[in-house]
């Protein structure tokens, strides 16, 4: 795993091979971003990564200059493993061990940026709780943009807020907005 782009760009990630993960594909990634880079300046933007296993997609946002970010996971030690390279790579990240709906319940803040990647499978009614949950308390700000990485055979957009789906390889990012 590296990173695509940024400061620290061609840098690698190593996380231990006992996380229980499917990380972004580096190629996926480096799609997402083109996409991103073309519509956002990331300065001065506050992101949340929702599932957020090794911090592959914090360590992207991190690597552009955002100004914080908060990587949500309930696995132990996918949290140690953020909180260690955020530290060696000097990025603005704060990681939360918690699991994500109730994190979701508990946060009033609003953030340029959402990302989430739940766990293959997923059901599309838990989906749909995440993503309504997220529109109901507005952790989304008004100009922000909300990314949900999921497989192929899970179809999101007759979900409120739903903008557009992009496909590579087996995954799929299906972006919300306000």
């Amino acid at each position: 795993m590296r990173i695509v782009a940024g400061t620290l760009k061609g840098r690698r990630i190593n996380p231990p091979k006992k996380l229980p993960v499917r990380p972004t594909t580096d190629r996926a990634k480096e799609a997402l971003f083109n996409i991103l880079v073309h519509q956002y300046d990331f300065e001065r933007c506050d992101v949340l990564d929702l599932f957020s296993g090794t911090g592959s997609i914090s360590y992207e946002f991190g690597s552009r200059g955002v100004a914080s970010i908060i990587a949500v996971d309930q696995h132990q030690g996918c949290i140690r493993f953020i909180s260690q390279t955020a530290t060696a790579l000097s990025l603005p990240i704060t990681p939360v061990k918690m699991p994500v709906l109730l994190f979701l319940e508990r946060n009033s803040n609003s953030f340029d940026f959402i990302f989430a990647d739940p766990p293959y499978p997923f059901e599309l009614a838990t989906y749909k709780i995440m993503i309504n949950s997220i529109f109901e308390k507005k952790a989304l700000s008004d100009d922000g943009i909300m990314i949900v990485e999921h497989a192929e055979q899970i179809d999101l957009s007759d979900i409120a807020h739903f903008r557009y789906a992009r496909g590579y390889g087996g995954c799929v990012f299906s972006f919300f907005t306000c």
